[in-house]
Formats: structure tokens, sequence, C-alpha cells
């Protein structure tokens, strides 16, 4: 087919490397955000962070844990050598990821929740992409 012309491929091996930097922007990106508005309302500070740490790694292990784990074996069984370099994801987890983006930007903007809240919903989610992100680097270093 003509567009498998320009369709951009790379090893499969590389393709995890792509899913941890594109995890760890995710996380990070969500972390930063979450920091600068906790910021704004600094009470209780660190009691926010804490409880934010322990529902981002409880969130980590009894959901992203297992979708990390899918999209690495889902990688590594790719047929052939080299992939389409946005194969990281399926079509599910594309739609997924929009929807979640969307709706972020959506109550940030509109200030449907408050920006004290919304901070810990960041700070919460960012954890356990990250934290999925170092799977995805382990499994490329190994």
């Amino acid at each position: 087919m003509k567009i498998d012309l320009f369709t951009p491929r790379i090893s499969k091996h590389y393709l995890l490397l792509v899913a941890a930097l594109v995890w760890t922007f995710a996380g990070g990106m969500l972390l930063f955000r979450g920091y600068l508005m906790l910021l704004q309302n600094p009470e209780y500070l660190l009691v926010k962070l804490l409880g934010c740490l322990f529902g981002g790694l409880v969130f980590f292990r009894l959901v992203f844990h297992k979708i990390s784990a899918k999209h690495i074996s889902r990688m590594k069984n790719l047929s052939g050598e080299r992939s389409c370099m946005f194969a990281f994801f399926n079509f599910r987890s594309y739609f997924m990821m929009a929807a979640m983006i969307t709706t972020g930007i959506i109550l940030r903007k509109t200030g449907i929740i408050s920006s004290e809240y919304l901070s810990l919903v960041y700070l919460t989610m960012g954890i356990p992409l990250l934290t999925s992100s170092f799977r995805f680097y382990y499994a490329f270093f190994k």
C-alpha cells in the first residue's frame, strides 16, 4: 500500500523507548501542572502530597501495572521487526488518552473544579503514569 511508504517505522525495541518517553512526558506534565496549582493553595501541603503519592501508587498497582504490562507485551509481540512509531498504543488507548486530556483541559479552563482539588487529581494521576514509564524503560534496557 502507498501509505506504508509514509509510515515512520522503528524497531520494536526502540518502540519501548518511545513509549517510555511518552509516558514520562505525560506523567511529568501532570505532576508539574498539579504541583504548580497546589502551590496556589499551600495549606496542608505535606498531607496533600503524601495523600496523592499514596493514591497514585495504589492506582498504579490496581490499574496501570496491568495496562503497562499489556502494552509492553503487545509491543514485543508485534509482527515484523519494525513497527509504526505510533504503535506503542492501540486505538482504544489513543481514544482514552484523548478523552482524558480533553477532560483535564476542560476542567482546568472552565473552573468547574477548583484548582485546589484539580491539583490533587493531576498529581494523583501523574504518579502512576510516571511510575509506568519506568516499566517501559526497564523493558527497553533489559
